[in-house]
Parts: C-alpha cells; sequence; structure tokens
C-alpha cells in the first residue's frame, strides 16, 4: 500500500513531458498569480543549457535567456504543477550535456547549429487529410 507521500507525488507527475534536451529553445509558460489573485500564464523563453535527473519525477531543466544585455537563468522542475506546459520552439545540435560555457562565450562561439525539426506537432490523420482542400488543377 503507497503511503500518502508516495500517492500525492504519483499525483503531481506528468505523463506527458517532450523530449527536452540541452541545445533545445523552450518557451515554458508558467502560472503566475497577480495581487488581485487572479491566474495568468507568463512564458519565459530561453535556450536550455542543462537537464539533471533524467527521466525522475524530481527533473530540472535550466533555461537562459538574455534580457536588455542581462542573462538571466531558470530552474524548472519538470513535474512541477506551478507551470502549464513546455512548447520546443527549436532544436539545437549540442555536443555537451551541460552547456555552462555559454554563460561567458560571445559572437560565433555562443552560436548553437541548428537540427531539423522533424517531429509533428499533431500527425495529420486520414480524415483530417481528405478534409485539407486540394488545388484545382487547370
Amino acid at each position: 500500500m503507497p503511503t500518502k507521500f508516495e500517492s500525492f507525488v504519483k499525483s503531481q507527475s506528468k505523463n506527458t513531458i517532450a523530449d527536452i534536451r540541452p541545445g533545445d529553445v523552450v518557451k515554458v509558460l508558467q502560472k503566475m498569480k497577480d495581487k488581485d489573485g487572479k491566474e495568468r500564464l507568463q512564458a519565459f523563453e530561453g535556450l536550455v543549457i542543462a537537464r539533471k535527473h533524467g527521466q525522475e519525477r524530481g527533473s530540472t531543466i535550466t533555461v537562459r535567456k538574455v534580457a536588455s544585455g542581462v542573462g538571466v537563468e531558470r530552474t524548472f522542475p519538470l513535474h512541477s504543477p506551478a507551470f502549464d506546459k513546455i512548447e520546443i520552439v527549436r532544436k539545437g545540435k549540442a555536443r555537451r550535456a551541460k552547456l555552462y560555457y555559454l554563460r561567458t562565450a560571445k559572437g560565433k562561439r555562443a552560436k548553437l547549429k541548428k537540427k531539423g525539426f522533424v517531429e509533428a506537432v499533431a500527425p495529420v490523420s486520414v480524415e483530417t487529410e481528405a478534409q485539407i482542400e486540394k488545388p484545382a488543377e487547370e
């Protein structure tokens, strides 16, 4: 029989976590509460420089962006209920597991190669494909 803690952790874990790797540019939509008590989504878009703890429930990603010439890094727990979703904007080709050298790199050294984005957001089904209008042939 699972303990209360184990059942709580299992209820908070997310089943659909995208394959996020260092070098990817992601947009994290985090839930924020205003002074009025209203909840809104705040986007944080940046480069993933580290992923820790693999597929565990305690796994995290570190996202870095440069805002007004100042580097900003945030660490997001992947299974936290505090964020709504993570969108992969662009895949990047990295040859290291941790990209901490990008903190001091400038210019051409600070760029990563782009990887072809082969993953489809939603696969097209047969019914959907039939509904798409085909151009009129002349």
